[in-house]
């Protein structure tokens, strides 16, 4: 067996596990996010106050799209559009303190979950995993995590923001 396959169908049955982790950490407020607008909800915890297309464009989605989540999410209660301070012309579209919210909650209860899995790994399998992870991560040109004294982003992302999606 090629070792290619076998890391290939690892990492495959790993990535089952942490979209179950995923979905289980949004069931909380599935009531009231999808997990699209979650990623929108994250995208503005992450980057601040912005514009419309910028943040389509940081989605990978058609502008009216994401106009179409922001309305809900200002509905929702969980952002809002504000003047732009530097553009009275532009509006800018930010999280609420109740969106700030759930983004830190779905995180949190996501990170739960993976250290009470991690636990049950012995202090090789931990030490082994986080080298396998790092490689795999750096192969795949993602940025590192901080450590948690540098602050945790949600969904693990680091300050850059998740990958941009290519088209």
């Amino acid at each position: 067996m090629d070792d290619v396959d076998a890391v290939t169908r690892a990492v495959l049955t790993a990535s089952r596990l942490l979209v179950a982790v995923s979905a289980r950490s949004l069931a909380a407020v599935e009531d009231k996010v999808t997990l699209p607008q979650f990623r929108l909800l994250v995208v503005l915890s992450l980057e601040g106050p912005a514009k419309l297309v910028a943040l389509a464009d940081r989605l990978g989605v058609n502008p009216s799209t994401a106009m179409r989540m922001m309305d809900r999410l200002i509905a929702a209660g969980l952002a809002d559009r504000q003047v732009n301070p530097d553009n009275r012309r532009e509006t800018v579209l930010r999280l609420t303190a109740e969106g700030r919210r759930i983004v830190e909650d779905v995180t949190a209860q996501r990170r739960k979950e993976i250290a009470a899995i991690v636990e049950r790994l012995g202090p090789a399998q931990r030490a082994a995993l986080v080298d396998a992870l790092a490689a795999f991560t750096e192969a795949g040109g993602e940025p590192a995590v901080p450590d948690e004294d540098g602050g945790l982003y949600p969904l693990g992302w680091s300050d850059l923001g998740p990958p941009r999606p290519t088209r």
